[in-house]
């Protein structure tokens, strides 16, 4: 027996249930048919278009940016939205949730890392480049890059998602489902991109700040992750079970759902907070650098004055 979406709506999983899970099926089941497929290929050759063009006239793009931009970012949403686990992300709440965790924490962070504005501000022509500036000084931009208003949002997200019908909903409907996986796009970058400051965005707080709401951001996932564990009602009502998968529990299956949860979202924010840290010292080394080399000058001056330093 398989779940029959609502009337009226596409169904976000195929009439026929999936074939047991295996890992060589992330690279058999690959479709690159879909729009955020298209979008993919598109912000690459953009991004590797905006390189180019810094090449042709002399200037250098450092190559960690592109790679950051193209690996883990790009590919990361690549590797599982047009993979094999496309195929999985509605029959186990369990891929769903390594979804969730990629395209809302490890995508983003890469996607900020490769600085997209920056370059795009040094290669578009004077009139796109203005237009530019404006938005990303806009009253939206400023009022959603806000750190605490992006970490309201990044917080409340999921369980807004996951203790509502909502996510049913998403279940059901093929339009509602991509869109949810676009949302965690957008809230992930919307987070974390003010707290790297790379690209010249407003709104950007001080390193003790942006660590603080790092930090702050270490026991939701533990909350959450233990609630979906803990749970005595499986997520989706009875969709997965409707599902009648031979080789799934959909209680352990949700066990391993919120386990994901906890131990990925722990581990990516103490490894954001460690990167901040080391942000913050390296900042710090300049600005004392900078001070000797004031107190030097000042120094050489007052020597060549003649009058005491």
């Amino acid at each position: 027996m398989t779940a029959t979406p609502a009337a009226g709506a596409g169904p976000a999983l195929a009439a026929e249930p999936p074939p047991p899970f295996e890992i060589t099926r992330v690279f058999t089941e690959t479709q690159l048919d879909s729009w955020l497929a298209v979008g993919l290929v598109l912000a690459a050759g953009l991004y590797l278009y905006g390189v180019h063009r810094l090449r042709l006239r002399g200037d250098r793009w450092p190559v960690a940016r592109t790679v950051f931009f193209l690996g883990p970012g790009l590919g990361g949403i690549a590797s599982v939205t047009v993979s094999g686990l496309h195929a999985y992300d509605t029959a186990l709440f369990s891929v769903h949730m390594v979804q969730h965790m990629v395209l809302s924490m490890i995508a983003p962070i890469f996607l900020a890392l490769g600085a997209p504005v920056t370059l795009a501000l040094r290669t578009l022509p004077k009139r796109p480049r203005q237009r530019l500036v404006a938005v990303v000084h806009s009253r939206i931009a400023r009022i959603y890059t806000f750190p605490l208003v992006a970490f309201t949002i990044f917080v409340v997200n999921p369980f807004v998602l996951y203790f509502t019908d909502l996510y049913r909903y998403t279940l059901e409907h093929v339009w509602a489902h991509e869109l949810v996986h676009a949302h965690f796009i957008m809230t992930g970058c919307v987070f974390f991109w003010p707290l790297l400051g790379l690209d010249p965005i407003p709104n950007r707080w001080p390193y003790p700040g942006r660590a603080l709401l790092m930090l702050l951001s270490v026991p939701f996932h533990t909350v959450l992750g233990l609630t979906i564990m803990q749970s005595s009602t499986l997520f989706g009502g009875d969709w997965y079970p409707s599902l009648d998968l031979a080789w799934s529990d959909p209680w352990n299956d949700q066990v391993v759902a919120g386990g994901i949860v906890w131990a990925g979202g722990e581990f990516v924010s103490i490894t954001m907070l460690a990167v901040l840290v080391v942000q913050w010292v390296r900042q710090s080394e300049r600005e004392a650098r900078r001070i000797d080399r004031d107190l030097d000058r000042q120094e050489a001056r007052a020597r060549a004055a003649g009058t005491p330093a």
